[in-house]
């Protein structure tokens, strides 16, 4: 074997050994020359600069090669540097563990490098991000105008270039916005949604087109974490990992589990996070691991990937400093003994990871103003005449030598140092680095590249299964995939567990109540209808049901998109899971559902007719839920989504052939009988049970009846479909013939309903197959268009404002700001609020309810925050931190508290959440408000109600002034990616609460994550003046630097459990704090981040092993601690209270609050188009549709019966609408509940009228929009009197569905469950509104309070009783009841008897005819509504007025059903 052989050789396994990262040859191997490399002690920064190349690897010695000495090292000399910079990484022996394993099997590497030269990219400019509203998007003349000139470009990236060789480590620094993230989508080969991309990027010798084949070996990390939330842990890695199993395994595995198994616990070992394998990753709304822990969760993930070049894009976002550096170290370790190509991008980068890296490139505003060595560039940018103070964080030094308030100019270096970016890249291109770095830019053309682009191609080809195309990016079979899915899928069924048993309950109920409704049907004509209504709601309820596809398609979509990136699966294989695991869960809920309704209709009792009706139902139900899907999967928006499918659901019911036969359609709206699932159903199931069977004329149905009326050859059946003229009886094949079906299509519609569940299933396919991740147009401002004219510095930038951009929140404090809100530092100073208070707790333990029993989560801590302190609470990730600031904020609904929390040694007041500030970890605010809006209405709400109002919006320049958002106050919030960048929603994060002016304390969770170190600076000295005008500050923090740390005066240590591991002053250069770890065994280097080595110490290397939370129990420090928490409480509830409670829950009166909160909703629904033009475009295509359906309704018997159903049609524009409504409800109550609720900033009683009030005018147009175009199409009575009752009723009809909805959604966990309830409460009104059941018919328990307590019924009844009641019915010459007369007895003299009693409301046309007779079932339209108990014209107007009853209480049950969800906050006990 050469002497060249390296650990690399073995990595990745294809066909032996242990898991690899890189798949079945090696992940990297061969080559070991750039990777193995001296690691430079302690040089001088400015002395000249040797290249270190490895030019051999014997058996017993590394020679490396210098310019100017060759120099041996003995592999087992002591003083051999380490042959990685992660050397004493804890798994590194693991790493090279595998390595050895799987040299023995002489694989291909599989490295690649990325290179890319005059890379720029330009997106669609913030000019063209206009926010519509309702009114403005109708201005046409400007829409014609912006269309014309297209969206302007800005330039994102500008001119990049560099190159990262298989075995390097490159770190992108710079500020957010500078386009770090864009720079790294393109190393990872994403290009979607970015206008324009210009120059090369090369992947070894491929270009970027033909390294697309290979998505799943070039992969990117980014800042989102999507998961699944109700999956665990263990699942989620388990899924990444075997869907990368490569063919070939190591030698020495014998199966695929063996291989799985082994790197799913290496990866849960590398990150630390086994403890959490049982443990949901949930997310914002369900309950998981921390933060950092499910950060972790995603790298792993991303590592599963095996892949050759990874992009990892502010990674270490919410890790602590500790597991971001074993995190680091982990990549640095993998990247050199497997020969990976790393690309990284962090903020607030500590120098240990820094060090950790082979390159460095720096951007700002997307210029390129530093790439070369990274232990060059410090010296680079201090040649320049920039300063990097001891001790700073070396990252944050290269980011931040363009803002004017960050460098430090070396003395004689004031006039000649490069202002900005654009001087300093021209600086750059001078020097010799950039001459020396672009000779690596041919090395896609050199012939190591070529080689080992060949070696990884076939390297791919040798890992991926024999049963996929050579085009495919996947690895695991296709069958594999399917399995994989298959598993999951149960996994989320069963991780959801309240959703799948509310399903199955809800079908259940709803087979017992409608089942109960058609109660033993008979089996004459009487039966025949309610039979017909069953078997039509049969098909219904599994309609219904599925409607909640369309909710679930979008819910999981961006984890899907991300698994489709890392070429996990194809698309294919998820559809066929979702399809897989319906099998067994539809197949239960139509059986429970057949089992009841069946016999409890009495419908036919043979075993064929039963399991031909339960295969139609479960056909029926796959084939919906495939329809659904398909349209879930085909749009975009949900919106999008929603409209089409509410539109869709209603054109099927409609044309299922129950509601108009099939002879009556128009010709125009035919077709879609034809393409209905449900029609054939129909036809199958009435097939099913009236085939065979002799239909015997009864009651209404038989002319004439009763007393004296027994001879069938002197009756006539009449308004039965399919009888003959004469006959009292008739088959069930005639009634049959009268709708055009037959018995004989059974089995061809059994099969069309496959077929077009196969279409339905091939379009869900191809349309998840292109699902996009999210587009790369990301970072940009949105303006609302009525706020144009405010908002012309942002949309025409010039170069004065972009210096503008380059100042940070000290600017503000010194230099008027050019916008609406400017003052001078005093003022702003004067301003802010301080406080007197002081803020303890004692002893507190915090209890949680699991599985597997009790678990704490805090035990006994104790502390305090005092007037003028800024307090730090750091920890390991998982540590409580954030859970301590709950508790402390008062913020817990569930578990159990013990211990005291005092406020001045007194009980905390009901006015304590609103007087302290809480910035929670998560920026969650209103996304259609302006900044200025978010802060205006916080500060409206939350400050006293003695403040006058002026004052309390000039308090609001002030925060803006200090926080320095005067260029974004008018832009929205948005959501990620457009909108606010993390550290712009961050900093509004802070002035929501900052401009409440909290009197107590002010609590912030981790307001640094996310933020790059100048953003971070800026916070922590914001708050540093705030605690120095006297407010007290607690914070939970992640990575702070040194420079950071030092702003701090005391700080709570926690350990894993919510142990106190230390609580006290930090003192200056954190001499007190080193001290005490320094007595105890474990002393801070001088070299290191006294924060840092902290967190070392509580869970890493550093921790030798000690229990840090008994230490410090044993310790003097927490005996003083204890003594003076008693002496703080004693000394505090001696004096008088430090703030006055003016004994209000809420800082403004209930009647403000409405309005505020009202205000606030109807500007948010004013902008939100999507949701208003759906809601306008449901009714619109749903009237016209129904319209046209029904088209001027004649006066025949029949015609009264299509009266009824396109009045009972307008009903169903209810599911679509409501399915859109609902998502927004709970997005809007997950704001409130999760910020504005726990501030106490306003009532629930304001939310609920905010939320109902804003509805009302779009409820109105709405009602407008289906009465035009519905009510004179299908020619109803044109009389003002009539038409204005009607649209009187439709409006109040908008409100009691929109109530319904809401209602729904106020106590739904989330907007799935919602869904899956709505079929349940509209089948139920529905079915019991006389309809479907004539009221004679609905049995005696329903009829007699359900039928009265249902406002379907009196909608009903008050439309027809107006649009029926007068209409003279004129009988067809099919419609008539023919029958001749016994002894020549004229028709009057024969009918006499009838005519007075039973047959009171017939029409006898011909009296005088002795044979013959042609007898109408009705005279008026009066006589056919007393049949669903409508007696009396004033009926329409009673039931007119109960409608109105039922819109206010169906939003009373709005209010009732929050303010059951609305839980009180746990004190402690």
């Amino acid at each position: 074997m050469s002497n060249r052989t390296s650990w690399r050789n073995s990595w990745g396994s294809g066909n032996a050994g242990s898991p690899s990262f890189g798949g079945t040859s090696a992940w990297g191997a061969g080559g070991g020359d750039t990777i193995f490399r001296v690691l430079s002690g302690g040089s001088n920064r400015q002395s000249k600069r040797r290249s270190q190349i490895i030019s051999g690897f014997s058996e017993n010695a590394i020679y490396f090669e210098e310019e100017d000495d060759r120099s041996v090292y003995s592999e087992r000399d002591s003083n051999q540097p380490p042959i990685s910079k992660a050397e004493d990484w804890a798994l590194m022996p693991d790493v090279k563990h595998y390595a050895e394993r799987g040299e023995k099997d002489h694989l291909k590497g599989r490295k690649l490098g990325v290179t890319w030269k005059n890379l720029t990219v330009k997106g669609v400019g913030a000019d063209a991000a206009f926010n519509e509203n309702v009114k403005s998007q109708f201005n046409i003349p400007q829409n014609i105008k912006e269309a014309r000139h297209g969206p302007p470009l800005n330039t994102i990236l500008d001119d990049t270039h560099g190159c990262v060789k298989p075995g390097e480590m490159l770190l992108i620094l710079g500020r957010p916005g500078s386009g770090c993230t864009s720079l790294m989508k393109m190393l990872a080969n994403r290009r979607n949604g970015y206008a324009e991309v210009n120059g090369d990027v090369f992947f070894g010798s491929m270009t970027a087109k033909e390294a697309s084949r290979f998505k799943g070996q070039i992969v990117m990390n980014t800042e989102e974490e999507l998961f699944f939330p109700t999956l665990t842990v263990g699942q989620t890695i388990d899924f990444a990992t075997r869907m990368k199993v490569p063919y070939h395994k190591f030698s020495d595995q014998k199966s695929d589990k063996d291989f799985q198994q082994d790197y799913r616990n290496f990866l849960m070992r590398s990150m630390g996070i086994t403890h959490t394998d049982t443990t949901k990753v949930g997310n914002e709304y369900v309950r998981g691991v921390s933060g950092g822990e499910r950060k972790r969760v995603s790298i792993i993930e991303t590592l599963a990937t095996r892949g050759s070049v990874y992009c990892w894009d502010n990674s270490t976002r919410g890790l602590d400093a500790n597991t971001a550096l074993q995190y680091t170290k982990a990549v640095r370790a993998m990247t050199d003994v497997v020969g990976l190509t790393s690309i990284v991008s962090l903020y607030q980068a500590g120098n240990g990871i820094y060090d950790l890296f082979d390159k460095v490139l720096v951007l700002d505003e997307g210029k390129e103003i530093y790439y070369g060595p990274r232990e060059e560039a410090r010296p680079f940018m201090e040649e320049l005449g920039f300063i990097c103070g001891d001790g700073a964080n070396v990252a944050d030094f290269l980011t931040g030598v363009t803002v004017p308030t960050e460098r430090r100019v070396r003395e004689g270096y004031e006039v000649c140092y490069p202002r900005d970016a654009q001087e300093i890249r021209v600086e750059y291109k001078r020097s010799p680095i950039k001459a020396r770095m672009e000779k690596e830019y041919d090395y896609p053309q050199t012939e190591e590249a070529k080689t080992n682009t060949s070696d990884f191609r076939e390297a791919i080809k040798y890992d991926k299964d024999r049963t996929l195309p050579a085009s495919s990016p996947l690895t695991v079979s296709f069958l594999k995939q399917v399995l994989i899915c298959i598993i999951r899928q149960y996994q989320i069924v069963w991780g959801d567990k309240p959703t799948f048993v509310i399903k199955q309950l809800a079908t259940l109920i709803q087979s017992l109540v409608v089942g109960s409704l058609f109660y033993n049907a008979s089996d004459d004509s009487a039966g025949l209808f309610s039979k017909s209504g069953a078997l039509f709601f049969s098909l219904l309820y599994q309609s219904l049901m599925a409607l909640s596809e369309v909710t679930d398609s979008f819910a999981g979509r961006p984890v899907l998109a991300k698994h489709k990136a890392f070429a996990f699966f194809h698309p294919a294989a998820f559809c066929i899971a979702q399809i897989a695991a319906d099998l067994p869960v539809i197949f239960f809920q139509v059986s429970q559902f057949s089992l009841v309704l069946y016999f409890i209709v009495g419908l036919k009792m043979t075993a064929g007719a039963f399991w031909t009706y339960w295969i139609t139902l479960y056909v029926i139900a796959m084939c919906i839920t495939a329809v659904m899907r398909a349209i879930g999967a085909a749009f975009s928006t949900f919106d999008g989504a929603t409209k089409l499918s509410g539109f869709w659901f209603s054109a099927l019911i409609i044309y299922t052939g129950y509601f108009i036969p099939k002879p009556k359609m128009h010709p125009w709206f035919v077709w879609i009988y034809w393409i209905n699932p449900l029609s054939y159903g129909f036809e199958i199931l009435l097939s099913n049970e009236v085939h065979g069977q002799t239909i015997q004329c009864v009651n209404n149905n038989l002319i004439p009846n009763g007393p004296g009326y027994t001879d069938s050859a002197f009756q006539s059946c009449a308004g039965v479909q399919g009888a003959t003229q004469g006959a009292t009886s008739l088959t069930g094949d005639q009634y049959l013939a009268a709708f055009s079906y037959s018995h004989s299509h059974l089995w061809r519609n059994f099969g069309i309903i496959w077929a077009w569940w196969a279409f339905f299933v091939a379009v869900t396919i191809v349309a998840t197959s292109n699902w996009r991740e999210t587009a790369g147009k990301s970072g940009f401002l949105i303006v609302p268009r009525e706020k144009m004219k405010k908002n012309q510095a942002i949309l025409r930038p010039d170069e004065e404002s972009q210096m503008k951009e380059k100042s940070d929140a000290s600017d503000a404090l010194t230099v008027p700001a050019s916008g609406s809100s400017s003052m001078d530092a005093k003022t702003i100073e004067n301003q802010l609020i301080s406080n007197t208070s002081v803020f303890t707790w004692k002893n507190l333990t915090y209890t949680v309810k699991t599985p597997q029993g009790d678990r704490v989560l805090l035990d006994n801590v104790q502390g305090w925050v005092k007037p003028g302190m800024l307090g730090a609470l750091m920890g390991s990730s998982g540590a409580g931190k954030t859970t301590l600031l709950d508790v402390l904020a008062q913020r817990k609904t569930e578990g159990t508290i013990n211990g005291s929390v005092l406020v001045d040694g007194r009980p905390l007041s009901v006015s304590f959440q609103r007087s302290a500030g809480y910035c929670e970890q998560l920026d969650v605010h209103e996304p259609l408000a302006t900044v200025r809006e978010a802060l205006e209405f916080s500060a409206l709400l939350r400050q006293s109600r003695d403040t006058p109002k002026e004052e309390k919006l000039k308090y609001v320049d002030t925060i803006i002034n200090l926080l320095e958002m005067q260029d974004i106050e008018h832009t929205l919030v948005g959501k990620p990616g457009a909108g606010l960048s993390v550290e712009q929603r961050k900093r509004l994060t802070i002035g929501v609460e900052l401009v409440s002016k909290p009197s107590i304390l002010i609590f912030l969770d981790e307001p640094t994550s996310g933020l790059d170190g100048q953003a971070a600076f800026n916070i922590l000295r914001f708050l540093r003046k705030l605690a120095a005008v006297g407010q007290a500050v607690l914070v939970t923090i992640h990575q702070p630097s040194a420079l950071l740390f030092k702003e701090f005066d005391t700080l709570l240590l926690l350990a894993r459990g919510g142990k106190t591991v230390y609580f006290g002053d930090i003192g200056d250069d954190a001499m007190v704090l080193n001290d005490y770890f320094a007595r105890n065994g474990a002393p801070c280097p001088s070299n290191v981040n006294p924060a840092e080595h902290m967190i070392d110490v509580v869970s890493g290397a550093a921790s030798q092993g000690k229990d840090w939370n008994q230490i410090w129990l044993e310790s003097p420090e927490h005996k003083a601690v204890s003594s003076e928490v008693d002496r703080i409480i004693t000394q505090a509830a001696s004096k008088k209270p430090g703030t006055e409670d003016d004994g209000h829950e809420f800082a403004t009166p209930l009647w403000q609050q409405i309005k505020l909160v009202t205000s606030r909703m109807n500007v948010s629904l004013f902008r939100n188009t999507d949701y208003v033009n759906n809601k306008f475009a449901l009714h619109v295509g749903s009237a016209l549709f129904n319209g046209f359906t029904f088209w001027k309704i004649g006066n025949g018997v029949q015609d009264l019966q299509l009266r009824l159903f396109t009045i009972f049609n307008f009903i169903f524009v209810a599911p679509g609408v409501i399915n859109q409504l609902q998502p927004l409800f709970i997005d809007r109550r997950d704001i409130y509940e999760i910020r504005e609720k726990k501030s106490k900033m306003y009532s629930w009683k304001a939310f609920v009228t905010g939320l109902i009030v804003s509805e009302f005018p779009y409820l109105c147009i709405c009602a407008v929009l289906y009465f035009a175009p519905w009510y004179y199409t299908v020619g109803f009575p044109t009389d003002s009197n009539k038409s204005g009752a009607v649209f009187f009723v439709m409006l109040m009809y908008e409100f009691i569905y929109t109530g319904i909805g809401q209602f729904v959604a106020a106590y739904a966990p989330n907007a799935v469950f919602a869904s899956l309830v709505n079929p349940a409460i509209i089948t139920i009104l529905v079915s019991f509104c006389g309809v479907l059941a004539p009221y004679a018919q609905i049995q005696e328990f329903w009829r007699y309070w359900i039928y009265y307590l249902n406002p379907f019924n009196y909608l009903m009844g008050s439309i027809l009783t107006f649009t029926v009641y007068d209409v003279e019915v004129q009988c067809g010459d099919g419609e008539f009841a023919l029958f001749d007369t016994p002894n020549n007895q004229t028709c009057a003299e024969y009918l006499g008897q009838y005519l007075s009693g039973l047959g009171a409301r017939t029409n006898l046309v011909n009296p005088e005819a002795t044979a013959g007779c042609r007898v109408c079932q009705y005279r008026r339209g009066s006589d056919y509504l007393a049949t669903l108990n409508l007696n009396e014209y004033y009926y329409g107007w009673r039931d007119a007025g109960i409608v109105v009853i039922f819109a206010i209480s169906s939003y009373v049950m709005v209010y009732l059903l929050m303010k059951l969800r609305t839980k009180a906050t746990k004190r402690a006990e």
